[in-house]
């Protein structure tokens, strides 16, 4: 396959070509691995569809090298394989796992070789982390959304600029191709997956087991509002990011904001731009967003998160949470609830 080409049968979502027997839907999953990857892209993903088998889900997994031969992972580790890839024809989902190396340097033939051949048989085809930087060499990310872990997605987007990075979602979905955030992400990823091929209740169970969250939808940030901001060196401005952390729902309008620092409006918007690279409306919506998200968590009504956390409305939080998050807060609270109720039985 030559960058840019995009096999037809990727074009658009096709229809489930897992494998039926006797009424079961079977699926094979082929993991790639080469030197250089990092172990825990590897070992996460494969740990959720291992634990969904164990718990009664029908995947057949295989982790496979470009040549056959164990590889050498960035931690030093050997990881042994099953196969080499030319071994796999039928893989319905090709994952992909990442390396410190593939944002600097050019992915290498065999691996690039390897994805190819083995992508195009695939319903779907997943990258965990840098893995996206592999799928994108192939140009199957080409004219399609994506994501990578945060430290490189500028990069991601500078080399490949016909892909619309997204550099703060967790995962994104976009038709076959999804694409993680880095190392964990991976783990939201594949549950996302197993939940949708077998349902929430199968996936919640692995999670249960892996004692790790299931609801965290792929559009939830990498990171919250605060951490994602450097400290300022500004003394004021330090002081209004705490008191809007620590007080999600006062009145944080940018004349109230302005006043309470002893700045003109003129003066803290350009504090804001200059030192945070952004606006006091998109900080102040950021953080009542994960005030939000944390109170429906905790089982709190739609309308009672979105006043608490200073969003106001339903119709207020609702169109923010479709915005930021690609979820409705109900159907986010639902999730939780769910979960919750599985998990104290």
């Amino acid at each position: 396959m030559t960058p840019g080409h995009r096999p037809g049968h990727l074009d658009t979502y096709p229809t489930d070509r897992a494998i039926t027997l006797d009424g079961v839907t079977h699926r094979k999953l082929a993991m790639l691995a080469y030197d250089g990857v990092r172990l825990l892209d590897v070992t996460a993903p494969l740990e959720v569809f291992s634990t969904a088998i164990a718990l009664g889900g029908d995947y057949e997994l295989t982790l496979c090298s470009p040549t056959g031969a164990p590889v050498a992972t960035s931690a030093g580790a050997s990881l042994g394989v099953a196969a080499s890839f030319a071994q796999i024809s039928d893989a319905d989902t090709l994952l992909v796992p990442g390396s410190p190396e593939l944002p600097g340097a050019p992915a290498p033939a065999e691996l690039l070789d390897a994805l190819t051949a083995l992508a195009d048989p695939a319903r779907r085809i997943a990258s965990i982390c840098t893995g996206a930087f592999a799928l994108a060499a192939t140009g199957l990310l080409d004219e399609r959304r994506a994501t990578t872990h945060w430290r490189h997605a500028g990069t991601l987007a500078r080399a490949y600029p016909r892909i619309t990075v997204e550099p703060d979602a967790l995962y994104v979905r976009d038709g076959p191709m999804l694409t993680s955030a880095g190392v964990s992400a991976g783990i939201d990823l594949s549950l996302s997956m197993v939940e949708s091929d077998a349902g929430a209740d199968l996936a919640r169970e692995v999670a249960r087991d892996l004692v790790v969250f299931l609801q965290r939808p792929g559009g939830q940030s990498q990171f919250s509002a605060a951490s994602r901001i450097a400290r300022p060196p500004h003394d004021p401005l330090r002081a209004l990011l705490d008191e809007i952390v620590a007080d999600p729902a006062a009145d944080h309008r940018l004349p109230a904001l302005a006043a309470r620092g002893s700045l003109s409006v003129r003066h803290l918007t350009r504090l804001f731009r200059e030192q945070l690279h952004t606006t006091p409306a998109a900080f102040v919506e950021s953080v009542r967003l994960e005030a939000a998200r944390a109170l429906l968590e905790s089982g709190e009504s739609v309308t009672r998160a979105a006043r608490r956390s200073g969003l106001g409305s339903d119709e207020s939080l609702r169109r923010i949470f479709l915005r930021h998050m690609g979820i409705t807060p109900s159907a986010y609270r639902a999730r939780f609830r769910s979960a919750m109720t599985r998990q104290s039985a």
